[in-house]
């Protein structure tokens, strides 16, 4: 069973009106994108998935459980910010993570080798936080998600910064991932973070689904005539109202 969202409602002030209205979703398996412009809901449905905000009516569900302890044990949320913690190496960040997950310090401390070699960024297990670059401190969020051993890993924008080879890295990370069957679900308002090794996509809109299917659903809301290297932007704008 999948992480779902029940007929959820939240908005982030009384009297205001709701980012997410009865709003449910279900996060399939394997590599989802969450394509949407700012301010279209995506950081707020990642952060209901994830337990951070509790919804104002509905529920969110994995595998029959609805407490956030025991979501929080099989979920994890990179948010849109890495903030280093410059008194910690790149190791002792993911180990701390991992002991606020609930490990031991011995189990944090080897398994935070372990992710670190996964995000192909070993060789700054010892080097400070606030000496990584962008792309290598999203990297070290990853790592930190996965400390844990998550089923379901929820990415906020967490290419934007990215130069072209980071991004490539970034991409083969995921889809090794996904290939183990770690759900994962990343938000994005830029169809360039489409690749080729997503399964799904979805497009949230004003805190509506516009669509929910595979890649290849999607690419066939472009337009006849597109050209070959702007199909998925073709179908993105395809897709969005216009005004």
């Amino acid at each position: 069973m999948a992480l779902e969202l029940v007929a959820c409602t939240y908005r982030y002030r009384r009297r205001r009106p709701a980012v997410l209205q009865d709003f449910s979703y279900s996060i399939p398996s394997g590599l989802t994108v969450l394509l949407g412009p700012n301010g279209a809901g995506k950081s707020t449905l990642l952060k209901l998935a994830a337990t951070v905000v509790k919804a104002e009516s509905g529920t969110v569900v994995y595998e029959g459980i609805e407490s956030s302890k025991g979501i929080r044990k099989a979920v994890a949320w990179m948010p849109q910010d890495i903030v280093p913690m410059p008194s910690l190496s790149a190791r002792e960040y993911v180990a701390y993570v991992g002991w606020l997950k609930g490990m031991n310090r011995d189990e944090a401390w080897k398994k935070a080798r372990n992710v670190l070699g996964r995000v192909e960024l070993l060789e700054k297990a010892d080097a400070k936080t606030h000496t990584l670059s962008g792309g290598q401190l999203r990297r070290v969020g990853v790592a930190a998600a996965l400390v844990h051993g998550a089923r379901v890993l929820l990415l906020d924008e967490p290419t934007a910064g990215m130069d072209p080879h980071q991004r490539r890295v970034f991409r083969d990370i995921l889809s090794t991932l996904a290939a183990e069957d770690v759900e994962i679900l990343l938000s994005t308002h830029d169809v360039a973070d489409l690749a080729e090794e997503a399964d799904h996509v979805s497009v949230l809109y004003e805190g509506q689904l516009l669509h929910d299917g595979s890649v290849k659903e999607f690419l066939s809301h472009a337009p006849p005539g597109t050209a070959a290297g702007r199909v998925a932007e073709g179908a993105y704008t395809a897709l969005l109202p216009r005004h």
